[in-house]
């Protein structure tokens, strides 16, 4: 199945329990694929094979096992270009990309812009090109990734980055982890009737098994708590939830991943 991006075919790839390594077909190279955050490399070889497609690129957004363990066993396919953030983890990386830089590739019709999104990790990095954002562990649909390195004003000022994109974007993110964010959402929120819609249309595609994703940037500053911390309602819960008046957005932010991180 591919999906498509306003200018891109993009290919789901199901990786260890929850993962998904995105495919993205090249718009002018035929049966061309860069895969983004490849953690594992047997089911994009797989689908591969099964596509008749080969590798062209690899994508890296963090350091992580679970979205860089693919790597060393797809270049034995071919002396493909790696391309991530600045972190000594990535020993496999052929290139360095920051923040504010474009990351072309000519032959195959596809240039992403590069943005720096810290929080998840410090070097954490988002591709953003044709429509699509390709994010990570950043932002999830409903959600956000749990801070290991960062902090709350670093995750906060990342998501807002995000937020400022077209609302048209689509988002790409590493987990399908969709419909558990959207239990929590809805307890930030539980009368937030386009979270309480995208519910429902969430269950009916994962019990047909398929994925929840991609999402839309529109929806997610509808749905998304994370991506609402200055919304009067939000602002609100945290505050009841923390016992204390709370006038910054980072500090909303704070309390709502504190709060996820021990909701069930």
């Amino acid at each position: 199945m591919s999906i498509h991006s306003t200018h891109l075919n993009v290919r789901p790839v199901r990786a260890f329990a929850d993962n998904y390594i995105w495919l993205i077909e090249s718009p002018q190279a035929p049966k061309q694929v860069v895969a983004v955050d490849p953690g594992e490399a047997a089911p994009v070889i797989a689908e591969l094979r099964r596509s008749g497609s080969s590798l062209a690129a690899i994508l890296l957004t963090h350091h992580h096992p679970d979205h860089i363990g693919g790597v060393p066993e797809l270049k034995l396919l071919g002396d493909v270009p790696v391309i991530g953030p600045d972190d000594a983890r990535i020993t496999q990386r052929t290139r360095t990309v920051r923040d504010g830089e474009r990351c072309d590739f000519p032959k195959l019709g596809l240039s992403f812009e590069i943005l720096a999104v810290p929080g998840h990790t410090l070097s954490h990095i988002a591709f953003w090109g044709h429509g699509a954002l390709f994010c990570g562990d950043t932002l999830f649909s409903a959600g956000c990734g749990r801070m290991f390195e960062g902090t709350p004003t670093q995750m906060n000022a990342s998501l807002t980055k995000l937020r400022e994109l077209p609302a048209d974007t689509r988002v790409f993110c590493g987990h399908e982890y969709t419909a558990a964010n959207l239990r929590f959402a809805l307890t930030v929120e539980p009368a937030n009737s386009a979270a309480l819609e995208y519910q429902g249309g969430v269950q009916r595609v994962r019990a047909a098994g398929d994925p929840s994703l991609p999402s839309t940037l529109g929806l997610e500053v509808r749905v998304n708590p994370f991506l609402r911390c200055d919304n009067p309602t939000v602002m609100a819960a945290a505050a009841l939830h923390a016992g204390k008046p709370l006038s910054e957005a980072a500090d909303v932010f704070g309390v709502l991943r504190a709060w996820k991180d021990q909701f069930r």
